[in-house]
């Protein structure tokens, strides 16, 4: 174990170096007496225990190595206080959470490897502040979001390997701004779009790695230029066309080529030969296809016109024709279009399963992500979960409510189309080792939903009671904004009631007592479900794992307010956070609200009106930890 009278060592002292020593244990916090250190290398050991704090006391440190360690825990703030640091070596441990936002204002920064650890989050874009750095690994870690466009920012870069990560949408087109940059590797992500031509700026490029993607697209040939290039590999992609066959690409193996959509070339690439095509043939074909399309719409135009009239003059009559969300909707999309959108419904495109029925993501035409909820028709309660809900979203609109695009029904299908959420559910993230939330996150998603169920307990022309709130019908889009789904067991109050009786249960742990004993629903059975997912939310536990006569709110109230951090998620802090009691705070104030929001009699829950109140106010704590 390193002795924690290493502090005591001489202040003078600008040398540590304990590298690949079998050093077991924590990191002691005495390290950051050591004010005058300029290079500390303990890696290549078994130490454990989060980064000290006390770290970001050694102002004068240029070079930090920590790699190949087990430490755990955050890489927190107190990096960014090392204004003369010119390499950071976190490789090969078990670091969580985010880059630090600051981090872009270590300007000093020449190296930063950060590979094989456990870090989430994006890219932040302040890390284009670095204009000395040269090296940026951050791979195999589970990054997601897309690659920053500052990241083009960094021109004195050679070396650069972002591969084993979740980041995904486009590469930007930015990144061919680095004509110093020799190392690319993008491979084994998410990335969509097509190869950006500025590539072929990228005039040191040697090794160029953009396999195991949803690249799609041709490769430019404009990347022939590219005099240096030795090793470029996009097998596993959606690409089509020609391969280049000048410059580097004389000598490339055939296996950076494979299991692609429909690449065509040379013989020597193990793909078949491109049609033959000349200029002339090319042209010529270009204008058959224009008096073509001319001549089909002079043609289609008239007869659409009468169409649109007739059908104009058909609904005007007869508005009984209109589609049961015709209020709501902006286009109709036909059965046919959501097979052909769903890969007709194939497992493959399953993102979930539910009482009624399934949902399935598609693609339309016009390359619109859509969520198709197709119901269950076997099962009678199905029928009425559809008409439900068709009834309910017909007139509700609020951003933290998914959007109902269309509804699709004949006498065999009947489907909700639903606007696509590409970040899944509240569940995922919760209990996903591959997903983290900070504190800020799940606050500001549990206000999103507060904010949906107070548009809807008071901001409806009728209340509406959602009657399943639960973590897999929070859903979250591309900015982490959450939105409330599946309103397939709600109900409607009438303009003479504060409640009504149903049959139809929620789901177990998360049923207010009022409902799981009589049946009797109001407004305030989704403030105690809310409640209870809020709890959930904080604890990281899920109301069903406990038994007996304790249950989770119980649990919760036991440890308030002394011990939060007995019953809080273990993840939202650590034990050295020099904010660590703020935020316990914080967190005891947010299940303060939780607990109000499920007492058992429903006359003395609060409401989401003052709910929301009561969180913005936290927000507002929270930013001054």
């Amino acid at each position: 174990m390193l002795p924690v009278s290493a502090g005591n060592l001489s202040t003078s002292l600008t040398m540590f170096y304990a590298s690949s020593c079998n050093i077991k244990g924590r990191i002691p916090n005495e390290f950051g007496n050591l004010r005058n250190l300029l290079e500390l290398d303990l890696s290549g050991n078994n130490l454990v225990g989060s980064i000290p704090t006390s770290i970001g006391n050694l102002k004068n440190l240029q070079r930090f190595n920590l790699s190949d360690n087990k430490l755990t825990g955050f890489i927190g703030d107190h990096i960014c206080k090392l204004q003369n640091l010119g390499a950071i070596y976190l490789g090969q441990n078990q670091l969580l959470g985010s880059l630090p936002n600051c981090l872009g204002n270590v300007t000093s920064l020449r190296l930063i490897h950060l590979g094989s650890n456990k870090l989430i989050s994006n890219i932040p874009p302040s890390l284009g502040n670095l204009k000395e750095l040269i090296e940026l690994d951050l791979s195999s870690n589970n990054m997601v979001g897309s690659l920053p466009p500052e990241i083009g920012n960094l021109k004195a870069v050679t070396h650069i390997d972002l591969s084993m990560n979740q980041f995904s949408k486009g590469i930007p087109r930015e990144i061919g701004a680095l004509q110093n940059l020799e190392y690319l590797s993008l491979r084994h992500n998410k990335l969509q779009g097509s190869i950006p031509d500025s590539f072929s700026n990228m005039v040191s490029l040697g090794y160029l790695d953009i396999s195991h993607n949803n690249i799609s697209g041709t490769i430019p040939m404009s990347l022939e230029k590219l005099q240096h290039l030795k090793y470029f590999n996009v097998s596993v992609n959606k690409l089509y066309g020609e391969i280049p066959s000048g410059g580097p690409f004389k000598n490339l193996s055939s296996q950076f080529f494979i299991d692609n959509e429909a690449l065509c070339g040379s013989s020597r690439f193990s793909v078949p030969p491109c049609p033959t095509s000349s200029k002339h043939r090319s042209n010529r074909k270009k204008m058959l296809v224009l008096f073509l399309v001319l001549g089909i719409a002079l043609v289609l135009v008239p007869i659409t016109f009468l169409f649109v009239w007739i059908r104009y003059t058909r609904v005007k009559s007869d508005p009984q024709q209109a589609d049961s969300l015709s209020t709501a909707t902006t286009e109709r999309i036909s059965y046919y279009e959501l097979l052909q959108a769903t890969d007709s419904l194939s497992e493959s495109n399953l993102i979930g399963s539910g009482s009624f029925g399934s949902v399935y993501k598609g693609v339309l035409r016009s390359e619109t992500a859509i969520a198709v909820k197709v119901f269950n028709l076997q099962l009678e309660a199905a029928f009425k979960s559809f008409d439900t809900e068709c009834e309910v979203l017909r007139s509700l609109r609020h951003r933290n409510l998914v959007k109902v695009i269309t509804s699709c029904s004949n006498l065999d299908f009947k489907a909700l189309v639903l606007e696509y959420m590409p970040n899944g559910s509240l569940e995922k993230y919760l209990y996903s080792h591959n997903y983290f939330l900070d504190i800020r996150q799940r606050l500001s998603i549990m206000t999103d939903v507060a904010c949906a169920l107070e548009y809807l307990h008071h901001g409806c022309s009728l209340p509406v009671i959602h009657c399943d709130i639960k973590p897999s019908n929070v859903l979250l889009d591309e900015d982490m904004v959450a939105h409330l789904s599946d309103f397939g067991i709600s109900k409607l109050l009438g303009e003479d009631e504060s409640d009504l009786y149903t049959k139809t249960l929620a789901t177990f742990g998360y049923i207010a007592p009022e409902y799981g004993l009589d049946g009797l629903v109001s407004i305030k059975c989704d403030v105690y479900s809310y409640g209870i997912m809020l709890l959930e939310t904080f604890t990281r536990r899920k109301p069903s794992e406990f038994e007996g006569d304790l249950n989770l709110k119980q649990w919760v109230s036991y440890s308030l307010p002394e011990a939060v951090m007995d019953v809080m998620d273990a993840n939202l802090v650590t034990p050295m956070d020099h904010r660590l009691q703020k935020k316990l705070d914080v967190v005891a104030s947010i299940m303060k609200v939780a607990l109000d929001c499920c007492v058992e009699s429903p006359a003395r829950r609060t409401n989401m009106k003052d709910v929301v109140g009561m969180l913005q106010k936290i927000k507002i704590q929270l930013l001054a930890c």
